[in-house]
């Protein structure tokens, strides 16, 4: 009976080894294949260097529109920006004036 015991305790260690042994290669598979793994480190890298470029583009722009939008404030409007841009949304033009369109 006693052996019997001792059998199924080394069945049970055994069993025990070997889920623990899967679980551990499938933690390796993660860390070397997952979506943060070792492997997608470079296009990590690559699309973060994609994103901080486009973020420096978003920001050149946006400066650039707050430097309009100032230009345009209603207690001290910038004459040369109204005049730019009556001209271009309605179409309004000094008589002495040639227009010339050039497209973008």
């Amino acid at each position: 009976m006693r052996r019997g015991h001792r059998i199924d305790g080394v069945r049970k260690q055994k069993t025990t080894q070997n889920a623990a042994l899967v679980v551990m290669l499938a933690l390796g598979g993660l860390a070397m294949a997952g979506p943060s793994g070792l492997l997608a480190w470079s296009e990590n890298l690559r699309l973060l260097d994609q994103r901080k470029a486009q973020l420096e583009t978003l920001q050149k722009e946006r400066a650039a529109l707050q430097n309009k939008v100032a230009l345009l404030h209603p207690d001290h409007a910038d004459p040369d920006m109204v005049g730019e841009l009556l001209r271009s949304q309605l179409n309004v033009v000094h008589p002495d004036e040639v227009v010339i369109k050039i497209d973008d």
